[in-house]
């Protein structure tokens, strides 16, 4: 299980006008390098958008899938559950529920992953990562071109990747 003290120690979470809070990298971090993980409670629902909607929890926000009805959250004070989304992300996901740099990232960075990468429900949010790439609707990995799953590759989570084979 992973802890607090397990998360990467370059990174921090900080309040941003934008969106809230955000996690920046605080010195260089190199691709491969874990940033931290969804290790918090686990939800079981029909559809995403009836995951729990309510402060502090906030878990239909803060949760990856990994199974076609469960979902597993970030801790409430853990930076997992603070990463934006980005439709150029620089992290992706490993063993369902790690995040991962998916390249090198600058000190200053914002820390990103593709929500995509993980979900494959009815989740459905508009995006506001301002990416040129931007798809202008954050979704299911179902809606992502062969082109971005291309990209994306390695960084996926097992249990969507492992359903296509």
């Amino acid at each position: 299980m992973y802890n607090r003290k397990m998360e990467n120690n370059k990174v921090e979470i900080i309040k941003t006008e934008k969106y809230g809070k955000a996690v920046f990298a605080k010195a260089k971090i190199k691709k491969g390098e874990f940033i931290g993980a969804f290790n918090g409670k686990i939800y079981e629902a029909e559809r995403a958008m009836l995951l729990p909607d309510v402060p502090p929890l906030r878990a239909g926000r803060h949760a990856v899938q990994f199974e076609p009805k469960k979902w597993r959250d970030g801790k409430v004070k853990g930076l997992a559950r603070y990463i934006a989304h980005s439709c150029n992300p620089n992290c992706g996901i490993k063993n369902m529920f790690e995040v991962v740099a998916m390249k090198d990232i600058k000190k200053g960075e914002e820390i990103t992953w593709d929500y995509a990468m993980t979900e494959n429900s009815d989740f459905r949010m508009k995006c506001m990562c301002g990416a040129k790439s931007c798809r202008k609707i954050i979704g299911a990995y179902s809606m992502l071109s062969p082109k971005v799953r291309k990209k994306y590759k390695g960084y996926i989570s097992e249990w969507l990747t492992q359903k296509q084979k």
